[in-house]
This record gives C-alpha cells, sequence and structure tokens, in this order.
C-alpha cells in the first residue's frame, strides 16, 4: 500500500506542474513516463448506480454505429467551431450531450453556439470534468443484454494517463441510469481506445494491434475473453500497426458503412500507409468473410495530400474515413481541397438517402484526429434490431426473389414489410414477410424482367407499437440489385447459380448449379457466423449441370448459408431451414 501511495502522490505531483495533452491526440513523452504509475493509481468509479467489475452475467451485443442512437456525446475542450458544426448537424437526428467543465459554463456555451444560429433544443449540458476533446477514446461504449433486452454501459481503462476522461463514462452512465460494468480489475483488466476499435454489431470486432501492444500482461487469448464477455465480440480481427500513424487507431484509415462493406482508405501506391494499409486489407479479405459468410465488400476512398505532402513527407494525417453516423446522417471530415467533393460523392453513392454532412477539420488533424475522434454514440433504450444482407444482382427473371431478415424486439415483432419498386420516382409497393424460424422473417420480391433494378427496404412493427426501417432513413434510403440477365458472376462463368429448392425447407433439399468447364468445387453448409457445419463437396467435377442434396431435418431451425466454391468463383445462397 505504501509503495502505491507513494506512486500515486508522485504522480499527481508530476501533473500538477504539466499541462495535460489537452489538443494533442498523441501520448507525449511525460505522458509515456506517467503511464505506469497512473494504471496503479487511476480512480475509480464514483459512485454509479450500478457498478460491476465483472462480466455481465447475460450475452451481449455491442451496438454497430450505424444503429439507431438516442444520444451523441461530445467533450467541449477544444476546437470549439468544430464541435459547434457537430452540434448543428446531430441536434437534429438525436440528443446532444456536451460534456464540460470549468472554466466552461452553460451559459457561455450556449452564447457561443447561439452566435453561428445553433440553438440548445435537443442539446443537454453534463458537468464533468475533462483532460481532453477526444471522447471517442474515453467515452462510453453501448451494449445490449441478450441482443436488443436492457441498455448496458461498458468502460475500459482509458490508454492515456487522463485522470478526468477515464472518470467520463461513469458520469456518462450515471446521467443515463444505465448499468456499468468496467474492465478495470484483474483478471478483467483491459487498456483500450475507441478510436482503435469497430464492431459490425453482430459479435465482429476490428483492431490494430495496438489493443496487444498496449495489454503486456495480457494475452491474445485473454484479450479476446475478455471482449467476448463484456462487449458480445465473439471474432476479434486484429491487424498490424501503421508506420506514419502516430496513434494506430484504425478509425483514421478504415470505416464499416454496414455489416458486410469496409470503407478503406487508399494512397498513391507506395506513399506513406498505403502499403501497411493494402496489406492489412488483403489479410482481412483473405482470411475472414462477412458475418452473412460472403466476401467483405471494399470501397475505396482517398487518403489526400496536405498541400502536397502526405504523413511520410511531413504532411498532416488527412483522412475522410474518420466519421461518425448519427441515425439518418453521417458527418465526414473534410479540409477545404478539391478531393473534398470526391469523398463526399463516394458517402452519397454508398449510402443512399443517407444525409451526408462535411464539416471542415483542418484545426484538429494536425493532433491525428478528426470527427470520429471527438464524437461518441450512445444507443437507444428500446432499439428494434433488423439484420438484412442486401440481395445481389442476379440473372433470374423466373423465380421471385426471396428476402430473408432477422427482426428483433423485447416486445416481440408485430409485423414485417418489404417495400419495393423498380423507379425512384413511382410510389413503393408493398410484401408482408412471415415468421419462419426464431427472429427470422421472409418474404418475396416479384420476378421482374432483365434490365430491371429493384429498390427495397424493410420496416417492422414491434409488439409495443415502435416502428423502424433498415436502411434507417428510408424510404428516401433503400438499397437496390440489378436484374442482369445473364450470370451473375458474369467475370468468371466456371459457375452458374440456380435458386435452391425447396427454401424454406424442411427435409431433403436441392442445391442445383452448372458448371462451364471442369472444375474442382467446393460446397459447404455454414451458419449465420461463417462457421462451417457440413462439406457437401469437395471434389472434381465435370462440366455440366449438377446437383448437391442436403437433409435440412439433421439441422435445427434456423438461417444458413451454402457456399460454393470452384478456383475462379465463390457463390454464397441463404437457406432458411424449418421445424
Amino acid at each position: 500500500m505504501r509503495i502505491n501511495f507513494l506512486l500515486f502522490a508522485i504522480f499527481f505531483a508530476s501533473i500538477s506542474t504539466t499541462v495535460m495533452s489537452q489538443g494533442d491526440h498523441r501520448m507525449s513523452a511525460q505522458e509515456k513516463s506517467e503511464m505506469p504509475a497512473y494504471l496503479l493509481s487511476r480512480p475509480s468509479a464514483t459512485n454509479p448506480k450500478i457498478a460491476s467489475i465483472t462480466p455481465p452475467s447475460s450475452p451481449v451485443r455491442t451496438i454497430a454505429e450505424w444503429e439507431e442512437l438516442q444520444a451523441l456525446v461530445i467533450g467541449w475542450k477544444t476546437y470549439p467551431t468544430i464541435l459547434r458544426e457537430i452540434v448543428r448537424a446531430a441536434k437534429t437526428e438525436t440528443k446532444v450531450i456536451i460534456v464540460y467543465t470549468s472554466p466552461d459554463n452553460v451559459t457561455s456555451l450556449t452564447a457561443y453556439l447561439a452566435a453561428s444560429g445553433v440553438d440548445t433544443i435537443n442539446v443537454v449540458f453534463l458537468n464533468a470534468s475533462l483532460n481532453s476533446v477526444w471522447s471517442r477514446d474515453y467515452g462510453p461504449w453501448s451494449a445490449y443484454t441478450n441482443d436488443v433486452d436492457s441498455l448496458i454501459t461498458i468502460d475500459w481503462i482509458y490508454n492515456r494517463p487522463r485522470p478526468q476522461d477515464d472518470l467520463v463514462p461513469v458520469a456518462i452512465s450515471n446521467y443515463l441510469g444505465t448499468p456499468l460494468y468496467q474492465t478495470t480489475t484483474a483478471p478483467w483488466n483491459l487498456i483500450h481506445t475507441g478510436g482503435n476499435f469497430m464492431t459490425d454489431g453482430l459479435g465482429t470486432g476490428f483492431s490494430s494491434n495496438l489493443i496487444v501492444d498496449e495489454n503486456p500482461t495480457l494475452s491474445i487469448a485473454n484479450i479476446d475473453t475478455i471482449m467476448s464477455k463484456f462487449m458480445g465480440i465473439n471474432r476479434y480481427i486484429k491487424m498490424q500497426t501503421l508506420p506514419y500513424d502516430a496513434i494506430h487507431h484504425i478509425d483514421m484509415h478504415m470505416k464499416l458503412l454496414n455489416e458486410e462493406t469496409i470503407l478503406m482508405g487508399e494512397y498513391p501506391q507506395g506513399v506513406a500507409d498505403g502499403p501497411q494499409i493494402e496489406a492489412n486489407l488483403q489479410f482481412v479479405i483473405n482470411n475472414y468473410t462477412s458475418p452473412f459468410g460472403t466476401p467483405y465488400k471494399v470501397i475505396r476512398i482517398p487518403m489526400p495530400p496536405d498541400n502536397g505532402l502526405y504523413p511520410n513527407t511531413t504532411g498532416d494525417y488527412f483522412t475522410y474515413t474518420n466519421s461518425s453516423f448519427i441515425n439518418k446522417t453521417i458527418i465526414v471530415p473534410t479540409y477545404n481541397i478539391p478531393q473534398d467533393t470526391t469523398a463526399l460523392r463516394i458517402y452519397r453513392e454508398a449510402l443512399p438517402g443517407y444525409k451526408v454532412v462535411g464539416i471542415t477539420s483542418t484545426q484538429s488533424i494536425s493532433a491525428l484526429g478528426a470527427l470520429h475522434c471527438i464524437t461518441k454514440e450512445i444507443g437507444a433504450t428500446n432499439p428494434l434490431l433488423i439484420v438484412h444482407q442486401p440481395l445481389p444482382n442476379t440473372s433470374d427473371t423466373t423465380n421471385d426473389y426471396t428476402v430473408n431478415a432477422r427482426i428483433q424486439h423485447r416486445t416481440g415483432i408485430q409485423s414485417a414489410i418489404i417495400y419495393y419498386r423498380t423507379d425512384t420516382i413511382q410510389p413503393y409497393f408493398s410484401s408482408i414477410m412471415v415468421n419462419i424460424s426464431g427472429n427470422v422473417f421472409s418474404g418475396v420480391i416479384p420476378a421482374q424482367p432483365a434490365g430491371t433494378r429493384i429498390y427495397y427496404y424493410i420496416e417492422a412493427t414491434a409488439t409495443s407499437g415502435k416502428v423502424a426501417s433498415r436502411p434507417m432513413p428510408a424510404p428516401t434510403a433503400y438499397w437496390f440489385f440489378d436484374v442482369n440477365g445473364i450470370t451473375a458472376i458474369n467475370e468468371v462463368e466456371d459457375l452458374v447459380t440456380k435458386s435452391i429448392f425447396p427454401n424454406p425447407a424442411r427435409s431433403i433439399t436441392c442445391i442445383p448449379f452448372e458448371l462451364t468447364e471442369n472444375s474442382h468445387v467446393k460446397c459447404t453448409l455454414m451458419d449465420v457466423g461463417g462457421r462451417e457445419i457440413l462439406r457437401l463437396a469437395d471434389k472434381n467435377l465435370n462440366a455440366g449441370a449438377q446437383k448437391l442434396f442436403l437433409d435440412a431435418s439433421d439441422y435445427s431451425p434456423g438461417v444458413y448459408m451454402i457456399r460454393l466454391e470452384t478456383k475462379k468463383s465463390i457463390h454464397v445462397s441463404s437457406l432458411v431451414i424449418q421445424p
């Protein structure tokens, strides 16, 4: 105890004569020297309503950023003009919680916002001490027990010796009245930072190896266990850190746009962190599939230069991936350069129907941070979850197009509807979805002629009466697919897939396909997490029509994936097994 007390005294004596790195995202040399003492003396939770240093007893699901939010948190410390524009964009979508500390006060903050035409409707001021603006890194994580039941707050050990920041999750949890679970005490002690973590809301997490480097007393297995127990992350993908990103946060070059789409920054060939980003991307797409069992979709977005300079030549780390979802809006950092227009267009094309707002971030980017770094989402207290893999382009002009979705609410689901149309200026038609198994609902869009583009979205109503859509901004937002009238995999025509039948299935099920040349074919049955359940074929087959068979009665009801793979092609289809 005496040693710990001395370390505590030395630590706080040192910071009393040093200004904390409020503006910079990096850890200063002095902070690096202070970190070991801080870990021994860091503050504990201050009277949270409910706090636990052990994992939740129920299964946990951490929210994805595109899910419904009840609030957005910002820490009012530096870069006020950026924070003001975040408030302007966010307050129309959700409550904005401004965490402030002395000498800031509500009167001065309100006056500052009002001077630029930003009122405080839907804004909450929460008085709590702050060291820095980087709320993404020290802020709370929202998760739910049993997928959608009760909202809980998760709090890690912040990877900076900034004690006031480290207590912000406690203040937020107290304000919300949520149970608080902290990874602060062995064997559950974990040092982590929010800019280095993303999740798809279905149990997959992404980080750089900073998570490993900053927890030298924990094995990778220990880290994975903590993330699984506290946050429901059962597949934790870790990538190499980048040479020129001094903070090693993945949000500086990567963003998940949905469960199967990665937005990845792209440098000119061979420039700065470009080679390692490309290696990391290849590592992910060659070793992992989306939670639907299909290859990840990848969209590239420029990593632009700073007046012709890149991070390896003293340029600032300009990035467009450091964006934030705020319900139906996404805010994107801009830098008053020509590439801003390209970046905003890429977001609008990738997320049709979302309001895309550019916010100038030149003030903060020199400190290695933009919009994502200074915002933190708080999940809704009463979520209605809709998970759906958008339908791919098809060559089928005869059979209806099956739409399956996982839909959950704690009171149950009263109804689910597919809305579809073939022209964006025409009204939507509707198609009823029925509950086929557990939380899985299914419906169809009628077959369409070749050359048709089909736009659609899903709307669900909970037993409580709550209504939600996916994509969230529907009907202005939608998914779409094309009826080509040619094979869907037209770049490599060795495999032509056909509809599995019957689907939904209860017993013997046929998986038909055609090979245009002699090929080695591997066919596997997978669960929705991408794990192999059964290998139906792994052999050479001759060109021509082929059929494989599966007895669905051998498997539990639910949604599965059938993956057909040749040397040139991969195709994944969903299969619903009924009781």
